[in-house]
């Protein structure tokens, strides 16, 4: 087999259809967020505005979180030093493990590398160690959900996306006496929309089913502490699991589940996926602490970002530009091809300095591409004025459909 060839021609696939991605090479400047520096390829800079980040909050250029990860490398050095397992569990993790357990209100929490690798190894664990157990997935939940289902081998059920009577009659098919878990997300990060937590906690007691919630999207943008829309709704209570991530509106980076203290321990114990995997660096996991500790006190963060993503979509509005209506901080701006979602973008960053990655497919349908835009409450009104002003352009020039008021 030609290996070489076989590479370049599905990678010339992508590029036809338009779904090729290119990643900016991007520096953000410490303290000017949502300013970044872009590195051409011709070796020039450009000053560029960033409008895709999931650091939703700025709190990675916050003074509270960059001075606690100086201090700790100051204190610990760079890195942890192996797995938790070898190397032992630094004193910060500890801390963090702490601080998230509070966050949601339950017994323990225990900390991954990613949020990505937290849903994969929980779910993994926890469905291939409980015998005949039958999980329950809404149709759109994250790859990293679906990767640690397929990996556990066991019996899965699709309900349709937040569709709890779906979910209730697939229930009802199954035998009572089998072990069931119900998997699910409470902000879908594409279109924006949340989930019917209450609802599906209610099907899922019905039938004896764990919940396990992927706040990942939620954590530190919802609730008065921001515990996610779970805690905006009064019912972290119900969920048996809440798993969330610290590298979107916490700003740095990680992933971790929160439970009763026997499941946390059970997935520590035999999840690969934590077991020889190398542990977050001390100025991570105090970052991270510093950022959720401010995040429970502040809700000015919050406030201001609310009004942002308001401003934003007043002024698409006012021009005309679709965008998905949802209840959520994420601006879904639907172009719906993805050669033109690509053009877009490319005129966005090379004429008017702003950063908006394409989102085609797979990530979405084909035909629902979309410029992912989110605000942030860093993003200044000049920002906001110069966004809708490039989009504007660019509509005209690419003679899309305008959303009538």
């Amino acid at each position: 087999m030609q290996f070489e060839r076989f590479f370049q021609s599905n990678l010339e696939g992508l590029r036809e259809a338009g779904n090729y991605r290119v990643f900016a090479d991007l520096a953000r400047q410490r303290g000017q967020f949502p300013a970044a520096t872009r590195y051409r390829e011709d070796g020039t800079e450009q000053d560029v505005t960033v409008w895709c980040s999931n650091d939703y909050l700025g709190m990675g250029q916050n003074k509270i979180v960059v001075d606690a990860m100086k201090d700790a490398i100051d204190r610990c050095g760079a890195g942890a030093g192996g797995t938790r397992n070898i190397s032992g569990t630094n004193h910060y993790h500890v801390l963090l493990e702490r601080e998230l357990a509070d966050l949601h209100g339950k017994e323990a929490a225990l900390i991954f590398t990613s949020g990505y690798v937290s849903n994969w190894a929980a779910l993994g664990t926890l469905l291939a160690k409980i015998p005949g157990i039958i999980v329950y997935s809404d149709a759109l939940n994250h790859a990293s959900m679906i990767e640690g289902i397929r990996h556990s081998k066991c019996e899965r059920r699709i309900f349709k996306h937040n569709d709890p009577e779906h979910l209730r009659e697939l229930m009802a098919a199954d035998d009572p006496a089998a072990p069931k878990l119900v998997a699910f997300e409470s902000v879908y990060s594409m279109d924006g929309d949340i989930a019917p937590i209450e609802a599906i906690c209610d099907v899922a007691d019905a039938f004896g089913a764990m919940t396990y919630l992927d706040e990942v999207h939620a954590v530190g943008m919802y609730g008065p502490r921001g515990g996610g829309v779970a805690e905006r709704e009064g019912l972290m209570d119900r969920l048996t699991v809440i798993e969330g991530t610290l590298g979107k509106a916490f700003g740095v980076m990680g992933g971790y589940i929160t439970g009763s203290a026997a499941l946390c321990d059970f997935v520590r114990s035999f999840a690969s996926g934590f077991i020889f995997t190398t542990a977050l660096p001390p100025a991570l996991a105090a970052g991270a602490a510093a950022s959720i500790k401010h995040l429970k006190a502040s809700e000015l963060e919050r406030r201001r970002h609310k009004d942002a993503v308001a401003k934003v979509r007043a002024t698409l509005d006012r021009h005309g530009i679709p965008h998905m209506a949802n209840p959520s901080h994420i601006v879904p701006v639907m172009v719906g091809n993805a050669a033109k979602c690509k053009w877009i973008s490319d005129v966005l960053i090379d004429s008017y300095g702003i950063y908006v990655q394409p989102i085609n497919y797979p990530t979405v349908p084909v035909g629902t591409e979309r410029l992912r835009i989110t605000p942030t409450p860093l993003h200044t009104d000049g920002d906001i004025a110069r966004l809708s002003q490039a989009l504007n352009d660019l509509w005209s020039q690419c003679a899309l459909a305008r959303q009538v008021a």
